[in-house]
Parts: structure tokens; C-alpha cells; sequence
């Protein structure tokens, strides 16, 4: 059986994200789904219509359900894409932005809840309520045949608030104090007979102290990809790198900022299953939960796993038996705990099973953690949102809908 595994294409993700709709909150008229069959639009609009599923509680009458408010994208009434809130009593939605064309990123600022966000080639800033919008930068036309060149992209606030990191020709920073940009770690670019070659550096996660940054590296001349550590006032880029394969998907920072944790719930040829720590300061990868096991008879998949600050590990898990198949999209996942090692005292949290899991948002001390669904396995961006408590004790609560791309505010 083959187990190299090829590194994981940034154009497989582009081409998963862009199978997904947008469902709206309650109130909002819903956009037309792109390129999903007209069974798929179906069923959203059925399920946006029902009631929550058996077994998930409405909202409990408090003031205070969410430790933070969260942050969301979702479809306005013209069908573009736009920031809302949701308040931490998890009822209050707030429309964030009124862009005319679509969001295409966003963060929030932990320290006061502004938000920065790319819309139409340009970086924007605003108040969390809502005021105060401005453009700080402006990446004007992109070009359609290579759109890495010149465009903007994931920014991200530093944890005081005083910084925003972009891509935009390699990893660039805004100053707020004096409100200039500088280009941080430059993309490495050549033409050759006419063709622009090289690697273009976009932000994906601040580590917790804010001394590293993990980003994506994407080669221009093929359709490959990889991961690497950028530390600001460095003049390299750390790769991340595994014995068998390169990783991709739903990595999480430890507290301490030493360590990533990473897993992915699918099997085809351009990445691996399993769980993964990464070490920060060398990139070596080390496999916790291998992509095999059982004499390769079982698939292990793994999302988002999260160390908590006791040093549990919780994540969602699913063994599958191998059947030579060639390609696995969905697994039937379940919440687990574990020690630091993802193995030892494996136990589960909830019975629920996650078929159609696109997201999950922890909260920071672990106690619960805010799940994406997709309303059918085909759509792997987005979905209904509801909250999970991790003592395994409290029945689940339906929050939204639909949402994606979930951050939490102050």
C-alpha cells in the first residue's frame, strides 16, 4: 500500500471553499449557492426552515452564555458576503459591515473588538460597532490569471491591538500609531519567458505571545502548497515538515507558543489523516495518532484538536476501517480527550456523532467549544453553530443557522 502521501494543494482548498454557500441568521434574505447542485440549495432552505435537530436545547434564559462575543461571516440581504456579531448572551446578531462587495477575511481585535477585513482588494478597518470604516490599504487591480500577485489577504490584529499583519507581496504590517505599512518577509519571486515563478507568504495564526507567525507558502508554479513559522524581525521562513507528509489543516497554537497541534478527517491523494504536534522552534513534525494503525486495516482522522490549559487534549476523532477506497471525505467523528500524547486515556465526551463537521471554535480554558456543521456532507464551509460543553454532562445549544469563519471578540 502507498503511504507517501503527496504535500497538500492550496488549490484543493480553494476549489472545497468555493463549493460552499451561505445560509443567512434569521431575518436575512439567503444567497444562491455556487456551483452545488440545485439538490444541495434544497436542502439548506429546508433546513434553514426547521427547527433545531432532537437532542440540541434552545437558548437558556442568561445573560452570559458565551465567555466572548463571536465574530461571524455570513450573506447580507444583496448576497454579499459581511461581518456579524453575535453577543455573548447568544441571541443578540449585530450586522458588523456594510461592504458592496463581498468580505473576503477578516480578525478581530482582542483588545477593543474592531475589525480588519479584506473587501475588493482593499484593507479596511472599523469599530465594533459598526463605525468609524477606513481604508488603510489599497492593493488595487488583481490579476485574474495569477491572483497571488497583488492580493490582499488574511489580515491579522496583534494582541494589543497596535499592529495588523497581511499578505500583500509577502508578509506585510500596518502600523496603526503611524498608519504606514511595511513589507515584513518579501515574496520570493522570478519571470522566466514571461511567467511569474516562485512562492507567495500568506498569514494564517499568531502564536499566543505573538513571537511567530504560521503561515501558508504557495509555489506559483504548481498547484502545491506548504506550512511554515515566520518570526517578525527574522530574514527566513521555518518549513514545517513531516517524515511522510506535509501538513495542512486545523492547526492550533499551545499556550505556551511552542508547539502546534494539527489533524485532518480525510483521506485522498494530497493529504494524510491523523494528529500531529509540530515543534515550533525546529518544525519537525511528530505523528501522535498515525494516519494507520491495526496493520493498516484502520484510517485514524482527527480535527481540530486543542490543548487545553490543564494539558488534556481534545479533539474530534473517528477510526474507520480501510477498505482500499480512494478517497474519504467525511468521517463520523466524535469528541475525545486525551493526555498531551493524544493516546493515552483516549475517552469520549459525547456520544454525538459529527458528520458533516467544517469548524470548531474553542473556548481558551477548554470548558466548551462552539462546532460548525454543514447541513450536508457536500458543503465544507459553514453550517448550523452550536455550542458544546466539554464536561460531556450539559445537552448542546443551538446558537445560528449559519455562519463560517468563527473568531472570538473581547
Amino acid at each position: 500500500m502507498q503511504k507517501n502521501f503527496r504535500l497538500f494543494s492550496a488549490l484543493f482548498v480553494f476549489v472545497m471553499v468555493a463549493l460552499a454557500c451561505a445560509i443567512p441568521v434569521s431575518g436575512i434574505t439567503p444567497a444562491q449557492p455556487a456551483n452545488v447542485e440545485t439538490i444541495v440549495a434544497a436542502t439548506f432552505a429546508a433546513l434553514t426552515a426547521s427547527a433545531p435537530e432532537s437532542g440540541v436545547t434552545p437558548l437558556p434564559l442568561t445573560d452570559s452564555l458565551l465567555p466572548h462575543s463571536i465574530y461571524f461571516l455570513n450573506t447580507d440581504s444583496a448576497s454579499r458576503t459581511q461581518v456579524y456579531r453575535l453577543d455573548n448572551d447568544g441571541k443578540t446578531v449585530t450586522q458588523v459591515t456594510f461592504e458592496p462587495a463581498n468580505v473576503e477575511s477578516y480578525d478581530v481585535s482582542l483588545a477593543d473588538g474592531s475589525v480588519v477585513y479584506v473587501s475588493n482588494n482593499q484593507l479596511f478597518t472599523i469599530n465594533a460597532e459598526g463605525s468609524n470604516r477606513s481604508m488603510i490599504v489599497d492593493g488595487g487591480a488583481v490579476d485574474p490569471n495569477n491572483i497571488y500577485l497583488n492580493q490582499i489577504s488574511t489580515p491579522l490584529w496583534s494582541s494589543d491591538g497596535q499592529a495588523i499583519t497581511y499578505g500583500h507581496h509577502g508578509l506585510s504590517a500596518y502600523s496603526i500609531v503611524n498608519g504606514q505599512s511595511i513589507v515584513m518577509y518579501a515574496d520570493q519571486l522570478t519571470t522566466e519567458n514571461g511567467l511569474t515563478l516562485g512562492v507567495v507568504h500568506t498569514p494564517i495564526r499568531y502564536s499566543p505571545d505573538d513571537s511567530k507567525l504560521l503561515i501558508n507558502m504557495i509555489p506559483l508554479s504548481s498547484g502545491g502548497g506548504a506550512v511554515g513559522i515566520f518570526s517578525p524581525g527574522n530574514t527566513s521562513v521555518l518549513s514545517l515538515t513531516g517524515a511522510n507528509h506535509r501538513i495542512c489543516c486545523s492547526l492550533q497554537w499551545s499556550g505556551d507558543s511552542n508547539s502546534l497541534y494539527g489533524g485532518y478527517a480525510g483521506y485522498n491523494p494530497f493529504v494524510t489523516p491523523g494528529l500531529w504536534r509540530v515543534d515550533a522552534a525546529s518544525g519537525v513534525v511528530t505523528d501522535l495518532v498515525p494516519a494507520f494503525s491495526n496493520n493498516d486495516s484502520i484510517l485514524n482522522f482527527v480535527l481540530s484538536p486543542f490543548l487545553a490549559p490543564d494539558g488534556q487534549l481534545y479533539y474530534f476523532y473517528a477510526a474507520v476501517p480501510y477498505t482500499q477506497q480512494d478517497e474519504v471525505t467525511r468521517a463520523p467523528l466524535q469528541l475525545v480527550r486525551s493526555a498531551a500524547d493524544g493516546v493515552t486515556n483516549r475517552t469520549i465526551v459525547f456520544a454525538d456523532i459529527f458528520n458533516t463537521l467544517n469548524e470548531a471554535l474553542w473556548a481558551p480554558d477548554a470548558n466548551l467549544v462552539i462546532t460548525v456543521s454543514g447541513p450536508i456532507a457536500e458543503v465544507y464551509q459553514g453550517g448550523i453553530v452550536e455550542l458544546y460543553y466539554t464536561d460531556g454532562q450539559k445537552p448542546p445549544i443551538s446558537l445560528l443557522n449559519y455562519a463560517f469563519d468563527l473568531r472570538w471578540g473581547p
